[in-house]
């Protein structure tokens, strides 16, 4: 390939660039799912179950379908057997099946589970005609409590013995018997995690529109992922990918919940086809607290072993985790991960796990952003316990153990092999930035004032970019147009995470082209390459890589037009501000617009073995089973014991993805996972009651974090190259992985003078006031 030059001058990789879609989204010009309208479009409503276990008696529509402005009204007997295939593209070869009716057969599992779908005019005679639906349930005993599943004689799912969804484990606890049996130090915690959302502003939201006269489905739908729409949408109907395209314009979020379609995005494909006109479904917020899926439900029983220096020699976890009635996708694939990265960061040679997944009858559980992180909230948490145990400070234990550059790459003792990361630099960054020696002073002089202060620490590695066969490659078309401004067609998938401005950042600098000479066009099937949307942290890596091997191909065409126009060889031009020159003599060059207007429409002229036109396409494979990022979260707060209040004082960051595209991306990525690992840490809580009964479907009872709680995030950064393209790691998940750990440290380290060690999450006023009035009746308070 022909070696040319971008010069310094045109490179906006790296720069702090205003986010593109900022001005279309602030002044309201976005297109979400609602804003679209389509001819005779019907309104979906479902009817949903108020009862986590039932059976399903008699349906009576009748009343419904008199109601004017009704189209329809569908059951499971009218609806799901028109699903020729219910399947994903990331569901794994050998995993066991997992049930997933569109509407609920012969029983209800959970409460809010879809019984029948109402198609109206619009919403609100949907709703009405709903509450005309009449449906005979039989009350079941249900399974609530996931702990106690495998021991319960009902069964969520007839067949699926012990309310087992799997199972999967490394190396036997036992085996590492020796070693805890001879270790100075051995600690244990058990540790529970409360089930939360994703919650994101945008709710579920699909428009499917059936032609029947070509037997096409056009979709519109808030996804992080419209490629994998369209073939569970091909797999569901029977019929070809061609015939189905998915446009997804903006997304308000997503988090993993709009990784795949769930349910009810099934039911709307089937009642489209049905119907033969447009079915539109918004989910609105109680649904979306009630239905759309929860996650981070999960237990443990975490050991570490430590010699008397306080080195780890061996660690261990067994993990079980509530997956609720119809997980998605199965649940195994991403649960599992929190076994197999349990020992982190750290020098731990000998480690085992075993994961167990239960059925439950709760909402099923979804992807939720790092959906391994239990295994940071475990093994960090254990660890300051461990170091209050030994006496030995906390960052100091940390220091003893964990992993440093010259140690890499390192095999963690469950198979996986880390390189290109810097837990210890990110470690000292943070505590350098915190000044921790000062904190621990005005700590131990608070306490003498009767205040309670606190600071904790969380730091993770992170598998990005992963390989898994449908993740694994990723597509960009470049077109240069006639007028020479650029447009970059990728698969898509940007709901929030600035993928559209980074796209054009990696192509005007893959080009040496302006920025306001490109656009990027996203989420429509019909003209974007295949690829795998966003999820596990991939699309910065992945796109730069199909970005780049696409503008190479173009640019190389660039250079060899310009050079046989201006009469040089192709290595003495230079690439800028799109502009072909000659080196050293710059103003002798042309114009993007004049070499576009050559290779268009001057074709004879062109230089043997260029092909006419600027368009080309371009796929990026990775060979990486993972690209390691990796970070360390830092917290300080203050604990008031009369009323549990946690107030968060400081909030630092050390993050390590590589080189960043545009610093202002990553950090607002750190930034909003931050902010949902707080949440999760002391706020959010998707409740039931012990009769199976959600008691947190309104934000008055679900509880978010806003501005007037959370303190401003300092983010340092440390940089170390990754295999990938450009070097770059992923950022997406990581914010939400480190801050729950952090936040939970920094409490349990303000009421340590109390004794206390975390059990049950989140940490409310209420748990935290209980935890201190059990300390103190036991007499565990010290000076």
């Amino acid at each position: 390939m022909t070696s040319t030059t971008t010069t310094a001058s045109a490179s906006v990789v790296g720069a702090r660039v205003p986010r593109i879609e900022d001005a279309r989204l602030v002044t309201g010009a976005g297109t979400f799912v609602d804003d679209v309208t389509r001819p005779g479009v019907g309104h979906a409503c479902f009817v949903r179950s108020p009862l986590p276990r039932a059976t399903i008696g008699t349906i009576d529509v009748s009343a419904a379908l008199e109601l004017d402005g009704v189209l329809a009204v569908y059951t499971a007997a009218d609806l799901n057997p028109g699903a020729h295939e219910i399947s994903y593209d990331l569901d794994m070869v050998g995993m066991p099946p997992v049930p997933r009716p569109p509407l609920a057969e012969e029983e209800v599992r959970f409460v809010g589970d879809p019984v029948a779908l109402v198609i109206a005019a619009d919403r609100y005679i949907a709703e009405d005609a709903a509450e005309l639906v009449v449906v005979d349930y039989e009350p079941l005993d249900p399974v609530v409590d996931y702990t106690t599943a495998d021991q319960s004689p009902n069964l969520v799912h007839a067949g699926f013995a012990g309310n087992s969804a799997g199972a999967m484990g490394g190396r036997p606890a036992s085996d590492l018997a020796p070693l805890f049996d001879s270790a100075a130090h051995v600690v244990r915690q058990q540790i529970f995690q409360q089930a939360y959302l994703p919650v994101p502003m945008e709710t579920r939201g699909i428009l499917a529109e059936w032609t029947a006269s070509t037997a096409e489905m056009t979709i519109w739908i808030a996804t992080q992922s419209p490629h994998e729409v369209r073939a569970f949408c091909a797999r569901l109907l029977g019929t070809d990918e061609h015939q189905v395209r998915v446009i997804a314009r903006d997304t308000g979020g997503g988090f993993g919940l709009k990784q795949l379609p769930l349910r009810e995005e099934t039911c709307v494909m089937l009642a489209s086809r049905a119907l033969g006109t447009p079915v539109k479904w918004i989910e609105d917020r109680q649904e979306n607290l009630m239905a759309s899926g929860l996650a981070r439900h999960e237990n443990a029983d975490v050991a570490m072993a430590f010699d008397a220096d306080g080195r780890i020699v061996a660690a261990s976890i067994d993990h079980v985790q509530n997956v609720g009635a119809y997980p998605t996708p199965s649940p195994i694939t991403g649960g599992v991960v929190v076994g197999i990265l349990f020992p982190g960061p750290y020098r731990i040679t000998d480690a085992s796990f075993s994961a167990k997944f239960l059925y439950s009858n709760t909402v099923g559980r979804v992807a939720y952003r790092g959906p391994w992180q239990f295994e940071s909230v475990a093994r960090e948490v254990l660890l300051d316990h461990a170091a209050r145990r030994i006496g030995i400070d906390p960052i100091e234990l940390r220091r003893r153990n964990m992993l440093r550059r010259d140690e890499l790459p390192w095999a963690n003792p469950n198979g996986m092999s880390y390189d290109n990361i810097s837990p210890l630099e990110t470690l000292e960054q943070a505590v350098e930035k915190l000044d921790y020696d000062a904190f621990r002073a005005d700590q131990r002089a608070a306490r003498a004032q009767g205040r309670y202060l606190g600071v904790g620490t969380c730091t993770y590695v992170e598998p990005t970019t992963g390989a898994s066969p449908f993740l694994s490659t990723e597509g960009a078309t470049i077109r240069i147009e006639p007028s020479g401004k650029v447009n970059v067609y990728v698969a898509g998938g940007s709901a929030g995470n600035s993928l559209e401005t980074t796209v054009v950042q990696l192509a005007a600098d893959a080009l040496g082209v302006t920025l306001p000479d490109v656009r990027t066009i996203q989420g429509d099937t019909a003209v974007t390459p295949f690829g795998g949307g966003t999820g596990g942290s991939r699309s910065g890596s992945m796109t730069a890589g199909a970005i780049g091997q696409t503008a190479a191909v173009l640019r190389e065409r660039i250079v060899a037009i310009a050079a046989h126009r201006l009469g040089v060889a192709p290595e003495e031009i230079d690439i800028a501000d799109s502009r072909a020159s000659v080196r050293g003599a710059p103003d002798k060059g042309l114009t993007l617009a004049e070499i576009a207007d050559i290779a268009y429409f001057q074709a004879d002229s062109l230089p043997p073995g260029v092909p006419p036109g600027l368009e080309a396409s371009g796929r990026h494979k990775t060979s990486q089973m993972a690209i390691w990022a990796n970070a360390t979260h830092l917290c300080t707060c203050e604990v008031d014991i009369e009323t549990g209040a946690v107030t968060l004082l400081r909030y630092i960051v050390s993050e390590d993805v590589g080189p960043m595209i545009n610093p202002n991306v990553v950090e607002g990525q750190i930034y909003g996972g931050t902010v949902q690992g707080i949440g999760g840490a002391l706020y959010e809580h998707l409740a039931y009651d012990e009769s199976g009964n959600p008691v947190a479907t309104t934000f008055l009872d679900y509880l978010l974090p806003t501005a007037m709680e959370v303190p401003v995030i300092e983010v340092g950064h440390v940089e170390t190259p990754s295999p990938g393209p450009g070097s770059f790691k992923g950022v997406g998940e990581g914010g939400a992985i480190g801050a729950a750990p952090a936040v939970l440290n920094a409490v349990a380290d303000a009421l340590s003078p109390f004794g206390i060690e975390l059990r049950e999450l989140p940490l409310s006023p209420a748990r935290i006031v209980d935890m201190v009035e059990r300390a103190r009746a036991t007499g565990k308070e010290s000076a």
